[in-house]
């Protein structure tokens, strides 16, 4: 009997070193037929070869299921500080007035890890990157790819092995689509509809549904295309250029494209990847939606009451904070 658990041992030991080095989908099978051998030369009972290999298998996939990422969940905050294009407080505009969506689901199309102040967009850490398509024509975001999530829910989940190592002081996230209820007003009656809204620089949107209605497009559709659903049917408009606010502080050093949603923000301390680390890191993107919603109120009454020709202006997030875990 020693000689045949000799080897089982050798097996285990190399086994092991496969399993530290992370290739748990090519050893298993060899090992199994490493045991059906031993067990046929040595006629060790089956109950032993079963035990030990389940050992094994648990021990593989529970290394698997704890490997360290990096995840990112979004947060949706009517109260946190509103802020405009330079990152800088920025209250509504006289003769606008605002609501604070109830978000259903947000999408982005970009995430980077920036390490200075100083660094060009796009010569950060890429963690994250939507497929494009020119089905459309030019280049755009593909919108039938896209991943949209609620609040809290998991957006994005990498290993920590797959990120460059380094210090990182700035989140960069370009925001592509966005679904909420608002309030509008018609004929002194008040109902909750829904709106989508497309904020990246371009999207190819095929089909896409708002809440209970679809709309489809087949075509590009840039920033500020929105679609609204309430009680009373369907509206689509377009925003003009420069109605979505994308909040950098950064923007003297590192600006961004002109009808972009890449918003930016500073981590409160500098994010640091260390690949040797054996716990996840998560980051909540913690979204403003102070009064997101801007337009211009005809009769200073509060009230969104687009068939008095009431305008929407604005509805770009109003600032971000990355909160680390």
């Amino acid at each position: 009997m020693a000689q045949p658990l000799k080897e089982l041992t050798m097996i285990l030991n190399w086994a092991n070193t496969l399993r530290k080095c992370g290739y748990f989908q090519y050893f298993s099978v060899i090992l199994q037929k490493s045991f059906r051998l031993i067990i046929t030369m040595y006629k060790i009972k089956s109950v032993i070869y079963l035990l030990l290999f389940v050992l094994m298998a648990q021990s593989c996939k529970k290394t698997d299921d704890v490997a360290p990422r990096l995840i990112i969940r979004f947060a949706f905050n009517p109260t946190q500080e509103r802020l405009n294009g330079l990152g800088q407080a920025s209250p509504l505009a006289a003769g606008n007035a605002g609501q604070s969506p109830h978000f259903r689901s947000i999408s982005a199309h970009y995430v980077e890890l920036s390490p200075t102040m100083f660094t060009p967009l796009g010569s950060g850490e890429i963690i994250y990157k939507n497929p494009e398509t020119t089905a459309g024509g030019d280049n755009a975001i593909d919108f039938a790819q896209a991943k949209r999530v609620a609040e809290n829910e998991i957006f994005l989940s990498i290993p920590l092995g797959e990120i460059n190592p380094g210090t990182y002081q700035y989140l960069r996230i370009s925001l592509s689509y966005q679904n909420y209820d608002i309030d509008v007003t018609a004929n002194d009656i008040t109902v909750t509809g829904t709106l989508a809204s497309f904020i990246g620089f371009n999207t190819y949107v095929q089909e896409f549904d708002i809440l209970n209605q679809s709309l489809a497009i087949n075509d590009n559709v840039l920033q500020g295309f929105w679609a609204f659903e309430s009680p009373y049917g369907m509206i689509q408009g377009q925003i003009p250029p420069g109605g979505v606010t994308v909040p950098n502080p950064i923007f003297s050093t590192s600006p961004i494209p002109q009808g972009s949603c890449v918003v930016t923000a500073a981590f409160d301390t500098p994010l640091i990847i260390d690949t040797s680390s054996d716990e996840d890191i998560t980051i909540t993107a913690s979204l403003s939606t102070n009064h997101s919603f801007e337009w211009q109120d005809a009769n200073a009454n509060g009230l969104y009451e687009p068939l008095l020709g009431e305008t929407v202006v604005d509805m770009g997030i109003r600032g971000m904070i990355p909160v680390v875990e």
